[in-house]
């Protein structure tokens, strides 16, 4: 049995999963989590790790309510009705709706009607609020996806694999974008990422997942300030990254 609730306000967010599972189409079941358990804490921002297939995306399943099958326990922050902004991997804007509309679809009803502009002006669509979907590049729909994912005011703020299959030139821009919304509207995160740099260069805090049924390996804590990782600085986390946790890629 599994449980899913709000914690309070100052609560930060608790990941126990005593096991997790899925029924396999040859008949029995593949174990995927085993006695996972990590915190994040208020405003903190952690990316999760590890090998691919692991169960990381599972995991923001959970947190996210949209799995409920699984033995233990997830306790969200926020208030009594917490609010999580998303962002997948692919933007999934719906096409016949302009930009503006799919990022105000997700709001809330007590924020409807409220002044978007100082979001769109800090991802650069202010001049694109009209357009659609198909009108946009793909580095402009991942804008327009993480705008839908903050206009919410999120308590807690799940990206999984925000910026994959975008170039390094498009991908490093909207990492920077990413940070200084977030330096402005800080809130809890936790993103799932296969590169490390980008966990490097973006989180305080970095969960290693072993291969499945995954459990929590151990963490990497960023102390350095993010305005200070440079490219030898980066260089050097990984390099202390790598001889901590040998087994990561």
């Amino acid at each position: 049995m599994n449980t899913h609730q709000p914690a309070g306000a100052d609560a930060r967010l608790e990941i126990a999963v005593r096991h997790k599972a899925f029924n396999s189409s040859k008949g029995g079941s593949i174990d995927v989590l085993h006695d996972l358990n990590f915190a994040v804490e208020q405003n903190e921002f952690v990316c999760l790790v590890g090998p691919s297939g692991c169960g990381k995306t599972t995991v923001l399943r959970l947190i996210l309510g949209l799995d409920h099958a699984f033995q233990g326990s997830i306790r969200l922050p926020g208030r009594k009705a917490p609010r999580i902004g998303m962002m997948f991997q692919e933007p999934v804007l719906l096409p016949w709706r302009t930009v503006e509309e799919n990022v105000r679809l997700a709001v809330p009803k007590e924020l409807r009607g409220k002044n978007l502009d100082w979001l769109f002006d800090a991802l650069g669509l202010s001049s694109m609020r009209a357009f659609y979907p198909g009108e946009l590049s793909l580095g402009l729909a991942r804008r327009a996806a993480l705008a839908r994912a903050l206009a919410v005011e999120p308590d807690l703020l799940i990206l999984d694999e925000p910026f994959v299959s975008l170039d390094e030139a498009t991908a490093r821009q909207l990492r920077f974008l990413l940070l200084d919304i977030w330096t402005e509207h800080p809130t809890t995160v936790v993103m799932v990422t296969h590169n490390l740099e980008e966990a490097m260069l973006l989180a305080d805090r970095i969960v290693v997942m072993s291969p499945r049924p995954a459990h929590v390996v151990g963490t990497f804590l960023v102390r350095i300030p993010r305005q200070a990782r440079k490219v030898q600085v980066l260089s050097d986390l990984l390099r202390s990254f790598r001889q901590k946790f040998p087994d990561q890629v």
